[in-house]
């Protein structure tokens, strides 16, 4: 009973999230708690067992840094900057802004980069009176393609990383973000054919572009200064973290603190805290606390079974199984709990005599990041952008984004089961 209580409890909750009918953190939030009353396992199992605080207090930390950093206004500072070195050219804004996307993508998190790239993309796009569609797709596309890259660029990354103990940042660097750069160079000259006519027939008014001032929206100050200078530190803690033995959250943690401190006086701390995502914060304890609820029954275990019988236990086929399920499910269902769900699964792979798991995880992160470019749901970045188009007018349609996406997604998958067979599973082929 108890596990038939479990799994439609969860169903239930993924078919909310997923159509997005009622906000996914009180979905979330409901599972659990739904879990709890009916006795599948007590509070207390809940938060010391099944919720991951790492992860919640390293996304915490990091939405700190950014919100005091954006009120500098470097970020907008860097968009209009770049607009008026390409010129107002549309060919080269739209491959600047992917790369830009990219770049801060690999380095904050997808939801931060698409909020500060996308406002100024459509008040550029409006001044150059440029169609707004495909720069939108690029950014979206860019996004999770450039935040599979690192441990911090995607929650998934995230998540993995506190998973495995051996994951650090330049792990993630050597391992996803080879495929990364192969994929967004692909996407990026997929775009530009796919695109060629409506850019090509545009007529950009380049003076509009010209005529801005960028330094007004720079906010040179102590505060510039300041948050800078932490936030390079706390990256570069991230990158040195494996040397100096100090905890990626233990880092977060103490540049948010930092930051936090020495702005008092410009910030009020209220503010800074009314600017973090709560409800992605409440959405992930309740996601982990649904999770935990399958893993309490056995759920997991025989999801684990399955996929081992499935496979026969065949490492090579197992793990390109796991890309390919990852990529299409994430696509469908947000990527964050897709991969939430794979963790436990993986880790219970040990217990079957699959002692190198490496390969396994890193196609679990790649096909969760890049699978989320299939459809609107796919991520939340993707969500993010779809309703700030609305908000100018540029109506993302579910299907019209799904015909674009599916061929990035298609594509994706293909050079990642190439890229993974070639580097880490040609050697147990003739085992």
């Amino acid at each position: 009973m108890e596990i038939t209580l479990t799994a439609i409890i969860f169903i239930v909750s993924y078919i909310f999230i997923m159509t997005e009918k009622i906000n996914r953190a009180i979905i979330a939030l409901a599972g659990g708690t739904l879990l709890i009353l009916t006795g599948v396992y007590t509070i207390d199992e809940v938060f010391t067992q099944y919720i991951d605080w790492n992860t919640i207090a390293l996304l915490f930390s990091m939405m700190v840094l950014i919100s005091i950093t954006e009120k500098t206004g470097l970020f907008t500072f860097i968009a209009i900057r770049f607009a008026q070195k390409v010129k107002g050219n549309q060919v080269a804004l739209l491959i600047g802004s992917g790369i830009l996307t990219a770049i801060g993508s690999a380095f904050l998190d997808n939801v931060t980069t698409v909020l500060i790239f996308v406002p100024i993309m459509i008040q550029i796009t409006k001044l150059l009176k440029l169609p707004l569609f495909p720069y939108l797709l690029m950014i979206i596309f860019s996004s999770n393609i450039g935040g599979s890259a690192t441990l911090i660029g995607d929650p998934p990354n995230i998540m993995i990383g506190q998973a495995v103990d051996h994951f650090t940042f330049l792990s993630f660097l050597q391992h996803t973000a080879p495929v990364a750069i192969i994929m967004f160079v692909i996407q990026l000259v997929l775009l530009l054919v796919l695109f060629r006519k409506p850019l090509k027939n545009a007529r950009p008014e380049v003076e509009k572009i010209v005529k801005l001032d960028a330094k007004e929206k720079l906010l040179i100050s102590p505060l510039l200064y300041k948050s800078v200078s932490v936030l390079l530190l706390t990256i570069m803690g991230f990158i040195l973290h494996s040397i100096v033995h100090v905890s990626m959250t233990a880092i977060a943690l103490s540049g948010a603190i930092l930051l936090l401190l020495l702005t008092e006086k410009d910030l009020h701390t209220e503010n800074v805290f009314s600017k973090v995502e709560w409800v992605t914060l409440f959405f992930f304890i309740g996601l982990f606390t649904i999770v935990g609820g399958l893993e309490q029954v056995g759920i997991i275990d025989e999801l684990a079974r399955l996929l081992v019988a499935t496979t026969e236990g065949d490492y090579v086929t197992t793990t390109i199984l796991i890309l390919w399920m990852s990529g299409i499910f994430s696509g469908f269902i947000d990527n964050i709990p897709f991969v939430a769900a794979m963790i436990p699964v993986i880790q219970e792979f040990e217990s079957y005599g699959m002692i190198y798991l490496d390969p396994i995880w890193w196609a679990l992160a790649i096909g969760a990041c890049l699978g989320g470019n299939a459809t609107l749901i796919g991520a939340s970045a993707n969500v993010v952008v779809a309703g700030m188009a609305e908000s100018a007018g540029e109506k993302i349609s579910f299907l019209r984004f799904m015909k674009f996406g599916m061929i990035i997604v298609l594509l994706s998958l293909i050079v990642s089961s190439i890229y993974i067979y070639f580097r880490y599973l040609l050697p147990y082929t003739n085992m």
